[in-house]
């Protein structure tokens, strides 16, 4: 009989955290999400806000958001936290959400949940897994014109999505990718 395995702590982890909150969302209509896991514009003098700037990854508006998100995570976290470890992978995650928490709170006033700024840096790092001393992938080149590219062209249509969240996600994960494929080189 085969065992089941915890491949990837991080992603799986991620995965629990997240279903809890989208859950307490709907009991809480909403509130629990908006009020702990949506980072928006507040007082510098709010505690919350600072929290907030992490826990947004965690939040989702519905199911199908979490979902979309979510297989993402799931097909390529393990991959990734295979190739750097689930400290750094944790580590690019925290600073991930940073980033786009602090971006959405200077030059936005409307809050911001969901891990698809996560997604996109996951789909960054796992183009260049495979990175080679002084050579840049084709595979990344690809997935930088089709995904950024995409999200670049959508920034001017006017819907609910944060492409700027997913370019920004798409930028960190570059940056990982090539500075910890180069330190390991």
């Amino acid at each position: 009989m085969k065992k089941i395995k915890i491949n990837s702590p991080f992603v799986l982890i991620f995965t629990f955290l997240s279903f809890i909150v989208l859950i307490l969302g709907y009991i809480s209509n909403n509130y629990i999400t908006n009020t702990f896991f949506c980072t928006y514009r507040s007082s510098i003098f709010n505690p919350l806000m600072y929290l907030r700037l992490f826990t947004h990854t965690l939040g989702h508006n519905n199911f199908q958001h979490w979902l979309n998100n979510i297989l993402y995570l799931l097909i390529l976290g393990p991959i990734l936290e295979e190739k750097y470890g689930t400290k750094n992978l944790t580590i690019m995650v925290l600073i991930c959400s940073f980033v786009i928490g602090i971006v959405n709170n200077i030059f936005f006033t409307s809050g911001l949940y969901g891990a698809s700024g996560i997604v996109f840096m996951f789909i960054i790092l796992a183009s260049i897994t495979n990175l080679e001393k002084g050579t840049i992938p084709l595979t990344f080149i690809l997935v930088v014109v089709l995904y950024l590219g995409g999200e670049v062209v959508h920034s001017f249509s006017n819907d609910d999505i944060s492409q700027l969240t997913h370019i920004l996600g798409g930028i960190i994960g570059s940056f990982f990718g090539f500075y910890l494929n180069k330190k390991q080189g």
